[in-house]
């Protein structure tokens, strides 16, 4: 559908903001007491920041949450009885100022989870979201979306897409249907497009992505993986902060003749991820995780899902404890 651009004045976006919170759980960025930038489900409007380059963990977990049930169960001596999670019962839900980083993910993670069969979890909860996102109008050394072929302004993943005016008012960008029907509901709220320009912040280049995925079609056996990984200690952070990984676990947990199933996040990082029960492990040294780590995202994906596994937010680097800063090894990889 054709795109639809409006103005909203700050104070019109507070009105905004409380109507879509009375009846639906609006999820939205606010500043913690240590800084450090977290989501939360309907804080104040004068809590909500739009200053933040990136929060600490991404939004992913709206779609694919860190731990979910797939069905309970219960014993007794002579049967056993399943219930499955009724997924009509999921809340709608507005997503509020994640960046399009954060929102070009749900096309990645849809590549994955409905790639040979629908994931109806991840589907249900996709479809229940509604996301307005907020273009960067600032950035760090960790951000690289331009290099993995996003931009800070772009509209990919998001309903609505809002751009950060000189003045303090927004340029809002109507692009789907649910974000149509957002305006339709709240006309008064916008007015005419302005001439005024947005503030969009400059993310350079590190790389080519395309050259990364050509160079590792032969690197699998490269000094590479073992000169650049003797850093990592496999802690996982990498994978917890990803917006894009999608490893899970599936686990029952039972106590008494009660139970559930439930799947939560795992790590491709940990050394246990590919433990074979004989005791045999393929990829049994961290140089050999750290590398499929990178394979996946920059040759598997885009060979199976047609779909690249990184969208440059960053977030991999700045939580690294060891200083495994990716877009560095990205940028050596496509010279070797």
């Amino acid at each position: 559908m054709e795109t639809t651009r409006k103005l909203i004045r700050k104070h019109s976006l507070e009105l905004l903001y409380k109507k879509l919170s009375a009846s639906n759980k609006v999820y939205a960025p606010v500043t913690a007491t240590d800084k450090q930038v977290e989501y939360k489900y309907n804080p104040p409007f004068s809590d909500v920041t739009f200053d933040h380059i990136r929060s600490t963990l991404s939004v992913k977990n709206l779609v694919f949450p860190k731990v979910e049930n797939l069905f309970i169960f219960s014993n007794s001596k002579t049967e056993s009885s399943i219930t499955d999670v009724n997924l009509n019962l999921l809340p709608n839900v507005v997503l509020w100022g994640s960046h399009p980083c954060d929102n070009a993910a749900f096309d990645i993670l849809r590549s994955i989870f409905c790639w040979d069969i629908n994931d109806e979890f991840f589907s249900k909860r996709l479809e229940k979201v509604t996301v307005i996102g907020l273009a960067c109008h600032t950035s760090d050394d960790y951000c690289f979306c331009t290099s993995t072929g996003n931009a800070p302004n772009s509209v990919k993943g998001s309903d609505i897409l809002l751009s950060k005016l000189s003045g303090g008012d927004y340029i809002a960008e109507f692009i789907t249907a649910k974000g149509s029907s957002i305006l339709a509901s709240s006309p008064e709220l916008f007015e005419n497009e302005t001439e005024e320009k947005a503030v969009i912040a400059v993310v350079n280049t590190k790389f080519s992505h395309e050259q990364v995925t050509e160079k590792l079609q032969t690197a699998f056996e490269h000094p590479f993986w073992v000169e650049n990984s003797l850093r990592c200690i496999g802690c996982g952070a990498c994978t917890y902060v990803c917006p894009t990984c999608a490893c899970f676990d599936i686990q029952d947990e039972t106590k008494g003749k009660e139970g559930r199933r439930y799947r939560s996040w795992d790590s491709c990082g940990f050394g246990l991820f590919t433990l074979h029960t004989s005791g045999h492990n393929p990829r049994h040294v961290q140089s050999q995780r750290w590398r499929q780590r990178i394979m996946h995202k920059f040759s598997y994906m885009p060979d199976r899902n047609e779909s690249l596994g990184c969208v440059g937010c960053g977030r991999c680097s700045s939580a690294c404890p060891v200083d495994m800063n990716i877009s560095e090894q990205l940028e050596a990889l496509q010279n070797i």
